[in-house]
């Protein structure tokens, strides 16, 4: 921050800041859910409010979603909107606005990026749609569209019923420092 000496023979308070102009007012960005289909039975599931879909937020014209892997490292990436490799998109819904600059959002993201490693990724408890509700939430104070996630959610309350492999708990690691790689557009732990 930037100080200035003031002067010792100021006679007049400084003037009021002026009102806030037109453009300073719509200062808000629009930030949306995009939803991707994930296999194509949600043709079929999605007329009875149920499907198994991958989403990402979109906001200042860039895409962040979560995915998994098996390293230690962020599972947090970022793609051109409405184009997430390997998911057909389905539809984008606009979830509310932010006030964040384009940088701020980087930063919330990077911040963010440290609880969302590729290896906690789960089916059922910590997914991608999970990583956007939370990003939406602390971005505009909304939450995301519950239909989004519906089968993630009957499947914590019917767990007796999932494979063994599914009920296992993510394990997570929070000692790595993060690091934003340009190059792979992807948050990374170094």
């Amino acid at each position: 921050m930037r100080m200035r000496a003031l002067s010792s023979t100021a006679a007049a308070p400084p003037p009021a800041p002026p009102p806030p102009t037109p453009a300073a007012a719509a200062a808000a960005v629009k930030v949306y859910l995009n939803i991707y289909d994930i296999s194509p039975i949600n043709n079929y599931l999605y007329w009875f409010g149920l499907g198994i879909f991958h989403s990402g937020i979109q906001v200042h014209g860039m895409e962040f979603g979560f995915g998994a892997h098996e390293y230690p490292t962020s599972g947090v990436f970022q793609v051109e909107p409405k184009s997430c490799p390997g998911f057909i998109f389905r539809r984008s819904v606009c979830v509310g606005t932010t006030d964040m600059s384009r940088s701020e959002v980087r930063t919330f993201l990077e911040d963010l990026a440290e609880d969302y490693h590729g290896d906690t990724y789960h089916l059922i408890v910590k997914n991608c749609n999970h990583f956007t509700a939370d990003v939406c939430k602390r971005l505009t104070g909304k939450p995301t569209p519950g239909w989004v996630n519906r089968l993630a959610k009957l499947g914590s309350v019917c767990n007796c019923v999932l494979p063994e492999n599914i009920k296992v708990s993510a394990v997570r690691d929070e000692t790595a420092d993060l690091e934003f790689s340009v190059h792979h557009h992807c948050f990374v732990h170094v």
